[in-house]
Order: C-alpha cells, then structure tokens, then sequence
C-alpha cells in the first residue's frame, strides 16, 4: 500500500491484490476408476460453478486404435497440460475441472508440475465407490452399449489405487450426483 501512498504508479492487478480482491482461480483434478462417475459428476459441476470450463482426458486420447505406448503417453500428458494451461490462463475462466483415471501419483505428480499454478487453488480429487456399485453403473453402461464387458474386470482392479493416492477422497457409492457436486464445491 506504501506504493499507493508515495504516487508511485501500480498496475490494476497490484492495486487489486493490495486491496485483497485478486480472485484465485480454482483447479479440480478429478480421478477415479472407469465408470465411477468422473464424466458426469463433472458436467455437472461446471454447471454449477461461475466462470468454469471442463476438460475431459479421455478427449486428448480418443484414437483408434488406442495404443498404449512411451510415445502416446507423453503425447496425451503434453495434450492435457497445454490444454490445461490454456484453460488456466484464459481470464475468463475462474474454475477449471478435468476428468481422467489417473489411478497413479506419477500420473497427478506430472499434470501439477507442468500446469501453471500461481494464483490457483488446486484441488486433487479422487472419487471412489463399492464394487457392487461399480459393477451395476457398469453393467446398465454396457446394456446401453456404451462400454464393453471387458470393462467391469478391470475397472473394478483399480479400485484399490485410489487409496494409494495423495487425494480427497470423495464416495459416489449410492449418492446423487448433486450430493457429490455439492460436496466437492464445499471443499
């Protein structure tokens, strides 16, 4: 405030955070297994946050055939921190939520090391339910032709990874998806 008081010029930006309005742009890494509800339980938390922009990892993979390989993946980790970071420096974003498995800590380790970070909340987030309710979202995903029958066996093998993870974990077993937006927003 001493620069104020002397008639030395500052930006609006400075001027802002002296006063304490500088708003901080908060970032959801949202995990979980497949099927667990990331998809869904994140659109409709971009609806209910102001100003926010949602990202979906499986977006900067979709190829087929899907090869897993060193080479595809440091392209979807480059794709989804570019992305991210142009989401981060958008200044008419003030929340930006992503989706993706990230069932390992290499995995979250690396998107926080090259996203742009300063003036942002992060906020890592796994979600996490039952076997059985896994199983069920599952099995009516397959009904409907979404998914295939070799998901529910591997899906429900990751379940254990979550526990691993320096991470909130948030329970979707039995829970609207209201009730798990709003708890994620209270965070």
């Amino acid at each position: 405030m001493n620069e104020v008081l002397s008639g030395e010029k500052i930006s609006k930006e400075d001027f802002a955070c002296m006063l304490g309005d500088e708003s901080m742009k908060t970032i959801y890494l949202i995990g979980g297994t497949m099927g667990v509800g990331k998809t869904t339980v994140c659109q409709q938390l971009k609806l209910k946050l102001d100003n926010c922009v949602f990202l979906d990892g499986d977006w900067c993979w979709d190829a087929h055939p899907f090869m897993v390989t060193e080479e595809t993946k440091r392209m979807v980790m480059g794709n989804i921190c570019f992305m991210l970071n142009q989401f981060i420096n958008c200044s008419a974003y003030d929340n930006v939520v992503f989706c993706w498995v990230m069932h390992e800590q290499e995995i979250i380790d690396t998107i926080l090391a090259n996203i742009h970070k300063t003036d942002c909340e992060v906020k890592v987030i796994s979600l996490i339910c039952d076997e059985e309710s896994l199983r069920k979202r599952l099995e009516k995903d397959i009904a409907l032709g979404l998914r295939t029958l070799d998901i529910i066996n591997r899906s429900v093998e990751r379940i254990p990874c979550y526990n691993k993870l320096q991470s909130i974990k948030i329970d979707t077993s039995n829970k609207d998806i209201d009730v798990i937006v709003d708890e994620i927003i209270g965070l």
